[in-house]
């Protein structure tokens, strides 16, 4: 029987000095609508993808929180099959939560993005409007115009002129983008976190020129009535051997000023045999960089994302962080902010060297997947029993993917609410699930078993595999109804499709986190001033 705590309980758990793993296993669109600050999002239906990707110990104190609905007992019992030893529960959940006063989030990330927002207030971080940015350009003043997000996220909307520079690597790179100190540094995002994180950087770095952040970022400058490049490709040079110097220099200083502590390797294999303490080793350079070589067992963690989003690397408040590079200022960068969230955090002294032994992208690590046991069918048979109706299709994937592309007749799905489903099957058929590959599919073949007792299959390679074979699909007609999608995050969702009114509620909601923060008073973050 899996323990419940009460909020008050937890409440004390979350700031008592000791690691905890918090984890929400409601769905996407749950999690945004309204959360506890500190909850990591791990939803049910891909649990053991998550798991396998945030959780370093799986005898780590750990609490699921759900909407009271019984979700989280699923969880939990799903999580004593996979190992884990030390599985509460919060009673009531959410509902809970709120009904004894504390504080419930919207959003995603929010520790991230509350703390980019209490960083500006605290550094008073300098920024101009898009207005000010463009009679610069008109201007031809002096100026660069680098872009904190990542490669993917910039190429596919931009400011004019801007350079791609995660934030990250700005320390390394600016020396090169910027040798002259009268030119000014403008750092932008999509609108807020990252544009003052990144322009703080560089303030922190003790750059002599000017830098600014782009208030509101490319949100802003699209409600300003300015045009934003499309598919720019406009990429950070190289490091000279001068600004390999430079860079190492501020770098350095940077250890000393924010007191960011460092470790070797032979420590690190210590630690990773440590039962008492969660450890997060991670790598955060760019992909290419990590492919060609990594320590094995490191994780491929960008930093400028990785301090934009910690909860999609580390599930456990309070666990130990060790940052790799080859240099160590990548590294460094990305630890004087964790240092100011409260993380332990250290970076490898001497970057990897020759230990940089493993190469490629390793495969997901999804708990226990080959070991679930399931019954599977071919493409063209299934094709057969949906014409006999011998067989009924259940779609696992999200459900934007299903209202695009399902099988001919097929139901939608989602592994929390596969009792609820199970009662509208038609009786007698075998129950065959499928999502785009196998993985959705597969985690979800025995809560449909103890939904049915009918035959339950998966789709051999999944709607892929489907396609393939040239067999025919479907739209959905607009099923699931939106109230029905939990899965997917309506929180101002459309602000990045020229939704202007989605863009003022998102950056108003950014604005408003630091109030937020201190009346939740679970925080612990501290500004050091450059």
């Amino acid at each position: 029987m899996t323990d419940r705590l009460n909020v008050q309980t937890l409440k004390t758990m979350i700031t008592d000095g000791e690691e905890i793993a918090l984890l929400d296993v409601r769905e996407e669109g749950q999690f945004g609508e309204g959360h506890l600050l500190f909850t990591v999002p791990t939803p049910y239906s891909v649990l053991e993808t998550r798991l396998g990707a945030i959780m370093a110990r799986k005898s780590a104190r750990t609490v699921l929180v759900d909407d009271g609905d019984g979700v989280s007992e699923k969880a939990a019992t799903r999580m004593t099959e996979l190992g884990f030893t030390d599985v509460s529960i919060l009673d009531g959940g959410v509902p809970a939560w709120a009904a004894a006063g504390y504080e419930i989030f919207k959003g995603v990330n929010v520790p991230c993005k509350a703390f980019g927002e209490v960083v500006e207030h605290a550094a008073h971080t300098p920024s101009i409007s898009a207005e000010e940015l463009n009679a610069m350009f008109e201007n031809k003043e002096d100026l660069v115009v680098v872009d904190g997000r990542t490669p993917a996220e910039y190429k596919r909307m931009s400011i004019p002129n801007g350079i791609s520079v995660p934030n990250a690597e700005l320390v390394y790179r600016i020396q090169e983008l910027a040798p002259s100190p009268d030119t000014t540094v403008v750092v932008n995002c999509a609108g807020r976190t990252r544009s003052i994180i990144g322009a703080q950087t560089l303030i922190n770095a003790k750059i002599p020129n000017k830098v600014v952040a782009l208030r509101a970022g490319t949100m802003g400058w699209n409600l300003a009535g300015f045009e934003l490049d499309h598919g720019a490709t406009r990429r950070y040079p190289e490091v000279s051997a001068e600004g390999m110097k430079v860079a190492q220099q501020r770098a350095a200083d940077m250890v000393a000023r924010y007191n960011i502590k460092k470790t070797d390797l032979a420590t690190v294999d210590k630690w990773r045999g440590d039962a008492d303490r969660s450890l997060h080793l991670l790598d955060v350079r760019d992909q290419a960089e990590y492919e060609a070589g990594h320590l094995p067992g490191a994780v491929h963690a960008p930093g400028g994302q990785l301090v934009q989003a910690t909860d999609a690397w580390i599930g456990t408040k309070g666990a130990r962080v060790v940052l790799a590079d080859d240099t160590e200022i990548r590294a460094i960068t990305a630890a004087h902010w964790f240092v100011q969230m409260d993380w332990d955090v250290y970076v490898l002294e001497g970057g990897i060297g020759d230990a940089g032994t493993e190469r490629g992208m390793p495969p997901r690590n999804v708990l226990g997947l080959e070991d679930i046991a399931v019954d599977t069918m071919s493409p063209q048979d299934l094709s057969q029993g949906l014409a006999d109706g011998t067989a009924v299709a259940v779609d696992l994937d999200v459900s934007g993917n299903y209202r695009e592309r399902r099988l001919p007749g097929a139901y939608w799905g989602i592994r929390p609410r596969l009792d609820r489903l199970a009662a509208e099957l038609p009786a007698g058929k075998t129950v065959v699930l499928y999502s785009e590959h196998e993985t959705r599919a597969r985690l979800a073949v025995a809560d449909m078993r103890a939904a049915t007792d009918a035959p339950v299959a998966i789709l051999a390679g999944g709607r892929e595999a489907w396609v393939a074979a040239g067999l025919p699909t479907e739209s959905s007609g607009g099923a699931p109804a939106d109230s029905d999608r939990i899965d997917f995050l309506f929180f101002v969702h459309d602000r990045h499709d020229g939704n202007e009114q989605a863009m003022r509620d998102y950056l108003s909601w950014e604005e408003q986190l630091p109030a937020q923060i201190d009346a939740d008073g679970d925080a612990a973050f501290t500004v050091i001033a450059p």
